[in-house]
């Protein structure tokens, strides 16, 4: 059992890898270095599937995975915004959908870790961005609300909405195989 479902990671891994490396794309044509890509959505499927705690799990081992060898401009820092990110949206989001597993709380806990996310997120810009740019503190206030506020929120929303039509099916069909 305990081999099922850390090869079912394993490939939630792999695939989180191979999403970001097959799509990423602006979506503030504005801005192109902010670059929405699918890779949290198998973490999110993992956090569904195996709880709140194995949501970061995958977060840690795809932040480092990722930062190390597809992404690597953004360094330790980008590791850590990245880990903190997705792992506070896989954490909440699984944390809620544990508790009853109904479609409900998998809307609620998708909601609540999208807007987490993004809490989370402009903190991160706030206290990160300025060491790791070398920007002052005040031009990152001033993308806030044009840039990173909206950027993570549709980024977050789309994974989330992804998340929840195809996590049934894909729910299935490991339950089946474990």
């Amino acid at each position: 059992m305990k081999i099922k479902i850390l090869t079912n990671m394993a490939m939630l891994v792999a695939l989180s890898l191979i999403l970001v490396m097959l799509i990423n794309f602006p979506i503030l044509p504005a801005i192109p270095f902010m670059k929405y890509d699918p890779a949290d959505i198998p973490i999110l499927i993992g956090s569904f599937l195996f709880g709140p705690m194995g949501g970061v799990i995958l977060t840690a081992i795809v932040s480092i995975l990722q930062g190390l060898f597809i992404s690597g401009d953004g360094g330790p820092i980008g590791i850590v915004m990245h880990f903190l990110a997705t792992g506070t949206f896989a954490f909440i989001a699984g944390f809620i959908y544990q508790r009853t597993k109904t479609k409900r709380s998998a809307v609620v806990g998708l909601i609540c870790g999208a807007l987490s996310m993004t809490c989370v997120m402009v903190i991160c810009n706030l206290l990160l961005t300025p060491i790791f740019l070398g920007a002052p503190m005040e031009k990152v206030i001033e993308l806030l609300l044009p840039a990173i506020i909206p950027f993570n929120l549709i980024k977050a929303s789309i994974n989330a909405l992804i998340t929840y039509f195809i996590y049934k099916p894909i729910s299935n069909f490991v339950h089946r195989n474990i």
